[in-house]
């Protein structure tokens, strides 16, 4: 046997984001004899002591807004030139992916592989700008094209789509699977009564996310439902605006804030309803997650039906009717429904990991020949 083949992912940082998550799953399950992960970032990740313990390596330069544009760029040359020993170059930064691949164009490097995760550019008009700037180099640049929905596809390789390649954001199915004895621990835990509402979110607080409208929704349900109670997963810029609103509408103590947890598979046991008001995402992976717990799932109609597994579990609702939102709530509250979903329903749907890592794992070895 050979030395395996080593594909380098490019990240701002493996923290617990979608993109970064799906990638761990990947990696723990491809077969690490043949293919190996090593990772470009520019901030430290939770992820990087699980990748250097599975053989990877974790490069890193400074980011962009740490030194500059033109700073970046030679960054970004100078590491590729340096390693031009990769042969797979993967990147995951969605508009910024050009200046990555245009830089490993420069050093030779022969399969450049772009991955659109979402569906819209953050931040403001500046940055949105700069963004596109740099995602006009992608179609120069990337000779392979990946995207998690044909939404995101669209976005980002919208000239290019004949050729972009779906693939799936799988998860580890029975990790997720419903348990009692787990949602009854978890509720202990955080101090729950084991007979209250609990709705749940998990995801970053920034303004792709709304959690403003969250609590708005979860405000007037309150009043309904005195002893219900919303749990938040995650962190960002946007968090402490979210605190001040939550205190400003009296809501201390009926809304929980995590932080960033590495036990999702186990809160979601806890929940009984999964809210997600987003204003645009590529394919979430947490609605997946929650999908294979059992979940009912409340959804922003701008998230892309293809995250609907078929098992009855997803509603769309739009972002501007808080009352639709409340009703809808009321409605499954009145279901009481069962959380045990089809053995099958997430693989026939192809979001099983080990179907997706299969998938991957011929991908990368048919590139590599």
């Amino acid at each position: 046997m050979g030395s395996p083949i080593r594909i380098l992912h490019v990240v701002v940082n493996m923290n617990r984001g979608g993109a970064e998550t799906l990638i761990m799953n990947l990696y723990r399950n491809i077969d690490r004899s043949k293919i190996q992960f090593d990772f470009l970032t520019c901030k430290e990740g939770v992820f990087d002591k699980e990748i250097v313990e599975m053989g990877g390596k974790v490069h890193r330069i400074p980011y962009l807004t740490d030194g500059g544009h033109f700073a970046y760029l030679k960054n970004l040359d100078h590491f590729f030139i340096l390693n031009s020993q990769y042969k797979i170059v993967h990147s995951h930064m969605d508009k910024m992916s050009g200046f990555v691949l245009k830089a490993a164009k420069k050093a030779g490097i022969p399969v450049r592989i772009a991955h659109s995760h979402n569906t819209q550019s953050e931040g403001g008009f500046a940055a949105r700008l700069y963004k596109s700037y740099a995602g006009s180099y992608i179609r120069n640049s990337a000779t392979h094209y990946l995207a998690c929905s044909k939404l995101a596809a669209n976005w980002l390789f919208k000239n290019n789509l004949k050729s972009t390649v779906l693939l799936q954001n799988g998860i580890d199915t029975q990790k997720f699977a419903y348990s009692k004895e787990v949602r009854d621990e978890v509720r202990k835990e955080l101090g729950l009564n084991k007979d209250c509402l609990v709705l749940g979110h998990v995801g970053r607080f920034n303004h792709q996310k709304n959690h403003a409208f969250l609590i708005d929704v979860f405000y007037e349900l309150h009043k309904q439902k005195p002893d219900a109670i919303l749990v938040l997963v995650g962190d960002g810029p946007l968090r402490s605006n979210i605190e001040d609103k939550v205190n400003k509408k009296k809501l201390d103590g009926k809304v929980k804030f995590l932080g960033v947890r590495s036990d999702i598979h186990c809160l979601l046991q806890a929940f009984d309803i999964f809210v997600f008001p987003s204003f645009h995402e590529g394919l979430p992976l947490t609605l997946i997650e929650a999908q294979g717990a059992g979940l009912p799932c409340v959804i922003s109609e701008n998230v892309s039906e293809e995250v609907d597994l078929g098992i009855n579990l997803a509603k769309f609702l739009s972002i501007t009717d808080k009352e639709e939102w409340l009703n809808e709530i009321q409605r499954i509250c009145n279901e009481k429904a069962t959380r045990k979903i089809p053995k099958q329903a997430l693989a026939e749907q192809g979001y099983d990991i080990k179907n997706t890592a299969y998938l991957i794992n011929n991908f990368y070895l048919g590139l590599a020949r």
